[in-house]
C-alpha cells in the first residue's frame, strides 16, 4: 500500500490543484479542501489471546463536512498510512459530492492485519478503535463503514460499542451491518453494480453496444466480482480477470459455470482449477495488456503507471476505475492524450457510498426497502450523477475526471461558502 514513489495524497492533492486552478478557486478555499479539516491519531491497547498487549496504531481522518456527516471506511492493513488515510478521505469527500448526497468524505484505518488475528482479538480492537473516538464520531457527525480487510461482523461490534458507550440505539452510527440488523439489502453487490451502471451509460453515449463488447477485470473482490456479474448478465464478454499474483484469461469468454467451479472455499481464483476449466495462467499484470474494450482497474490504488500506462491495447476504448487511486498522474495525461474514455474513480465507484448513505436513511428512520427498490434508486443516482459530469466535459471540452472534479469541487466549495467558513 505505501510506496517510496507514490504517495497517494500527494496524488489527491495534484488531482485537486488542477482542477482549482482550472476554475479559479479562491486561496483560502483552496486552502481549506486541500487538506483535511480534523485528524485524530491514536493507540489501541488490545489483550492478546495469549495474555499478552499488543498495541495497534489507529487513524481517522475527517476532511470535510460542510456538505453532511463524514461518510468513510476503516481500513485493516498491516501497511496502513496516514496519507492514505488522508487520500481517501479527501476522494470520499468528491464521491459523495460528484453523486449529490447530502455527506461528507471521511476515512480510517488501524495498522494490523486482521488475518493473523482470533475472532476475539479482532472485536477486542474493533471495540478498542471506537473507545478511542467515540466523542468524535456518531450518526450526525461521522459515519464509519467497512472497507479493506474489515465486514458487517467488524461493523456490528463497532455499532456496540459506540451504542453501550453512548447509552442507546444509534444504528445509524455505521453502515455495512448485517442485513437484519440494520443492514441494507443490495449494500453488497452496490459498488461493483455501481461501476456497471455508468459503464452502460458510458457506452450508450458512445454509441457502443454493451453486448458487442469485451472486458477484462484487475481483482476478483467484493466490488469487481459484481461488476463481472452485471456487465455479463447486460451481454457483455469477460476475456480475463486478474487477482493478486496471476491473470486468468479464456479468450471465449468467462460463462458463470466457470466462474462459479474456479473460486476457492474462500471465493478467491483459483489457478489450478482454472486450468482444469481451459483458463490460461499469465503474469499479475497482464490483465492490462489484454485485447479489449474496456479495462476495469477494480483492486487497489497505483496500478495504472508512467511505466505501464503504454502496455494498454489500442483496441480499449473504454477505463472504469472500480477501485480508489488506480491510475498516477503521469499515466492519466498519456490516457486523455490517447482519447481513451475514462469514468474516474470518485464516480465510477460511487455506488457503495450511495448505498451506504441509503442504509444510514433506513436505519435512522428505523425502516428498510427491498432490495429492487434499492438498487433501482442506486440506478437512478449513478445515472444522473453520469449524465452531468458527461454533459459539463461536453459543454466545456474537459477529460471526464476533470469535469467530475469540477461538479464536486464546486459543490464542496459552494456549501463552505455559504457556511461562512470562508
Amino acid at each position: 500500500m505505501s510506496s517510496a514513489s507514490y504517495n497517494p495524497f500527494e496524488v489527491a492533492q495534484q488531482q485537486f490543484d488542477k482542477v482549482a486552478d482550472m476554475i479559479g478557486l479562491d486561496g483560502s478555499t483552496r486552502e481549506l479542501l486541500r487538506q483535511p479539516l480534523r485528524e485524530y491519531h491514536f493507540l489501541i491497547p488490545v489483550r492478546m489471546d495469549d495474555g499478552s498487549v499488543k498495541v495497534f496504531k489507529g487513524f481517522r481522518v475527517q476532511h470535510n463536512d460542510a456538505r453532511g456527516p463524514a461518510k468513510g471506511g476503516i481500513r485493516f492493513h498491516p501497511e496502513e498510512t496516514i496519507d492514505t488515510v488522508r487520500a481517501l478521505a479527501m476522494w470520499m469527500t468528491w464521491k459523495t459530492a460528484v453523486v449529490d448526497i447530502p455527506l461528507g468524505g471521511g476515512k480510517g484505518g488501524v495498522v494490523c492485519d486482521p488475518r493473523t488475528l482470533s475472532e476475539g482479538e479482532q472485536e477486542r480492537l474493533c471495540r478498542g478503535y471506537v473507545r478511542q473516538l467515540a466523542k468524535n464520531v456518531g450518526p450526525f457527525t461521522d459515519v464509519p463503514a467497512p472497507d479493506v480487510m474489515t465486514n458487517s461482523k467488524h461493523m456490528l461490534w463497532m455499532l456496540d460499542e459506540y451504542e453501550t458507550i453512548v447509552g442507546g440505539r444509534y444504528p445509524g452510527f455505521i453502515t455495512g451491518k448485517p442485513v437484519g440488523m440494520g443492514g441494507s439489502l443490495g449494500r453488497t453487490e452496490a459498488t461493483g453494480y455501481g461501476v456497471v451502471y455508468v459503464l452502460r451509460e458510458a457506452l450508450k453515449r458512445l454509441g457502443i453496444d454493451i453486448k458487442n463488447t469485451t472486458a477484462s477485470f484487475q481483482g476478483y473482490g467484493n466490488v469487481s466480482r459484481y461488476a463481472v456479474e452485471l456487465y455479463q448478465k447486460l451481454g457483455g464478454k469477460v476475456i480475463a480477470i486478474s487477482r493478486s499474483s496471476f491473470t486468468l484469461r479464456k479468450k471465449d469468454g468467462f460463462d458463470e459455470k466457470t466462474l462459479a467451479a474456479i473460486v476457492d472455499e474462500k471465493g478467491e481464483l483459483d489457478k489450478e482449477k482454472a486450468r482444469d476449466y481451459g483458463c490460461e495462467v499469465l503474469p499479475r499484470e497482464a490483465w492490462l495488456e489484454q485485447d479489449v474494450d474496456i479495462l476495469v482497474p477494480a483492486a487497489i490504488e497505483n496500478q495504472i503507471t508512467g511505466e505501464n500506462v503504454h502496455k494498454i491495447s489500442n483496441q480499449v476504448k473504454v477505463i472504469v476505475e472500480g477501485a480508489n487511486g488506480p491510475t498516477t498522474p503521469d499515466a492519466d495525461a498519456v490516457i486523455e492524450k490517447r482519447g481513451i474514455f475514462m469514468i474516474p474513480d470518485f464516480l465510477a465507484n460511487a455506488g457503495g457510498v450511495t448505498c451506504s448513505y441509503f442504509e444510514q436513511i433506513q436505519s435512522n428512520m428505523n425502516y428498510y426497502w427491498d432490495k429492487d427498490e434499492v438498487l433501482t434508486k442506486l440506478d437512478y443516482k449513478m445515472t444522473s450523477a453520469f449524465n452531468a459530469v458527461y454533459e459539463l466535459s461536453q459543454e466545456r471540452k474537459l477529460y471526464m475526471r476533470d469535469a467530475a472534479y469540477v461538479i464536486a469541487i464546486k459543490r464542496v466549495a459552494d456549501a463552505v461558502k455559504r457556511r461562512g467558513w470562508v
